[in-house]
């Protein structure tokens, strides 16, 4: 058996080892690696982000990246080529991914806003979105929520499962730092709006492929045509460029309207609207997990049968 063999057949295993571990145990409730890098970036960026000139700030948000991002992704490489390579892998890419941790948060948000304790529900969505959520109503709050299924389900699931492909666990942990960065110093406020540029720059990078991906994922395990036509119209509309496919073609896929005004940081910004029909309810919120949770299979599947006719074909 040739080496390609064993790779296709190792990488594909350990996807799936990993998404069904996740499955079964979701996220650590305690010492989460994923805290523990949130709690040293927000250390670093306190100690040397203080410099107002933008060329220094965007430099100084640059090394920063490289100086967290690094010693992780290098340590995990070394690990990935181990005795324990397999097993490592299977593990860099479980902490990477965070499928039934976005479910259950979706969970705790539909349960409160179906019985109508907008109370609860305002709680449960600030826990997950950066909007202001003291003021929302049932429909923006059943918008931000499905909005924020669908935006991580590439953020927290797929993006991870592409970039494992490409470059093992490394790959898989690069994406996520980088994506928890991009959710930490990624803002154009006045503290972010510099030293946060390289860090959404990259994480705009890095999701440039992933993000096309989850969109085709959502248009065709949903509604296709009008997942298909949102994306050609109204993705380009949306500030980012990655979000605005994957929310567009998201909406259009479950036939319902989301953006719309939005408060962040004390202002509100005026978003685009994305997708078809009616305006979001929470019955929403269970049509956008079953379709994430259709995508992740429709991924699954995918990745079992490239590697049946890549065995074929290198066996």
């Amino acid at each position: 058996m040739s080496f390609d063999y064993y790779l296709i057949s190792n990488t594909a295993s350990a996807v799936i080892a990993a998404v069904l571990l996740d499955a079964l145990l979701g996220e650590p409730k305690r010492w989460h690696p994923l805290i523990g890098f949130g709690w040293l970036a927000n250390q670093l960026e306190c100690k040397l982000n203080k410099n107002p000139q933008p060329i220094t700030a965007r430099s100084i948000g640059l090394l920063s990246w490289l100086l967290l991002l690094a010693p992780f992704v290098a340590i995990s490489y070394f690990a990935a080529h181990s005795a324990i390579a397999w097993l490592a892998d299977v593990l860099l890419l479980y902490f990477s991914i965070g499928a039934r941790s976005l479910m259950q948060h979706a969970q705790q948000i539909y349960v409160p806003l179906s019985q109508h304790k907008l109370d609860e529900a305002r709680y449960a969505i600030s826990m997950i979105v950066s909007r202001d959520t003291s003021q929302l109503n049932e429909t923006e709050i059943a918008t931000a929520t499905v909005e924020s299924v669908l935006e991580n389900g590439n953020d927290a699931i797929f993006g991870a499962i592409f970039w494992f492909i490409l470059l093992g666990g490394a790959g898989a942990l690069m994406f996520r730092l980088a994506n928890t960065l991009d959710a930490m110093w990624g803002y154009r406020t006045q503290r972010f709006l510099y030293f946060g540029w390289a860090t959404a720059r990259l994480d705009d990078l890095l999701n440039l492929i992933p993000a096309r991906l989850t969109a085709l994922s959502y248009a065709l395990c949903g509604s296709t045509l009008s997942a298909i036509k949102c994306w050609m119209t109204q993705a380009s509309t949306w500030y980012s460029p990655n979000a605005g496919p994957v929310m567009a073609t998201g909406a259009g896929a479950l036939q319902v309207k989301l953006g719309g005004p939005a408060v962040y940081h004390g202002t509100t910004k005026q978003r685009p609207t994305l997708g078809m029909g009616e305006p979001a309810n929470p019955s929403h919120i269970l049509s956008a997990i079953s379709l994430v949770k259709r995508s992740l299979l429709l991924w699954c599947v995918v990745i079992i049968v490239a590697t049946i006719l890549g065995n074929t074909y290198f066996a």
